[in-house]
């Protein structure tokens, strides 16, 4: 498992060492920087203050799963077990079992199968896994971090989200909804994070944009994941590089930033099939396997 960042003094800056041993120094005083500058040794462009989302000496982890364990920590996270389809016409069902849902070597593992089960009468062609930290762990504000490893192939759909625990503006979607990784399987280099607010159904809006790596899949890799839900803004980052941030929204029964000003939860899943990814073809591979290393929550405090 990667261990945490930590930060170092130094003549004024705090140098953080964050995702794969990347220095980032952040200014303290402009003398500091002149001084630092006339250093041959320097490199300059160790200094530009580029998008890189660290952790702020004032963040504190509130919550955290590392999946170190034989098991899942039910302290932590329920099960879901449906057939619903989530309104998407999704073809999974999603069952407890482990087969679909356990921890091996120090990671998560959800995994759908092409196995046609069949839970109280309902049938459909796929069996795979949610989890959510609802009522184990609920937050207003907060960064998530999530480093994860994500199948590929069209019909695939695996998904980070957030949901509202109260729902206090009622119904899906006027109480919000905060996705912070979706990938479609038939794109396997992009992914997308949205967030979803406004009205119920069908006055619903969504906005949001998409992240595609320079090269490779996210198939080939772990990546960190990370969502910074702070008051009136929202920010997309993936492996410490913000490339999305969102500050206009709206909520046809509260103020602004209604409806994001509650607290939600945490949910993963493994969708198959769908009205988006559409469902799989031959050349889809089972079972499809996602990846998780760690779950991380910081708050500020």
């Amino acid at each position: 498992m990667i261990q945490g960042s930590f930060g170092v003094g130094f003549l004024g800056f705090r140098s953080v060492l964050g995702y794969r041993g990347r220095a980032i120094f952040l200014p303290g005083s402009i003398n500091s920087l002149q001084f630092m500058l006339k250093m041959k040794s320097f490199h300059v462009f160790s200094l530009l203050v580029i998008p890189y989302l660290a952790t702020s000496a004032a963040d504190k982890l509130v919550w955290a799963d590392e999946f170190n364990g034989e098991s899942i920590d039910y302290s932590k996270w329920g099960v879901e077990e449906n057939a619903y389809g989530g309104g998407n016409n999704e073809q999974q069902i999603y069952r407890w079992d482990q087969k679909n849902l356990r921890v091996e070597d120090g990671k998560l593992i959800i995994e759908a199968h092409n196995d046609k089960p069949n839970v109280v009468g309902t049938s459909r062609p796929y069996s795979s896994a949610r989890i959510r930290t609802k009522h184990r762990g609920d937050w207003e504000y907060c960064r998530v971090d999530v480093r994860a490893k994500l199948p590929i192939g069209k019909g695939i759909w695996p998904a980070i989200w957030m949901l509202p625990t109260e729902e206090k503006y009622g119904g899906w979607a006027s109480s919000g909804e905060i996705d912070i990784m979706e990938l479609v399987g038939h794109e396997p280099s992009t992914y997308h994070g949205t967030l979803h607010y406004g009205g119920g159904w069908p006055r619903n809006k969504y906005t949001g944009e998409k992240f595609k790596l320079a090269k490779g899949t996210f198939a080939d890799d772990y990546h960190v994941f990370s969502l910074d839900w702070k008051k009136g803004r929202i920010t997309w980052s993936i492996d410490g590089k913000v490339w999305q941030t969102q500050e206009k929204w709206y909520s046809e029964k509260g103020k602004f930033p209604a409806p994001f000003d509650q607290r939600f939860h945490l949910l993963i899943n493994l969708a198959v099939g769908g009205q988006w990814p559409g469902n799989p073809d031959s050349n889809t591979k089972f079972p499809a396997t996602m990846f998780i290393d760690y779950v991380r929550v910081y708050q500020e405090g």
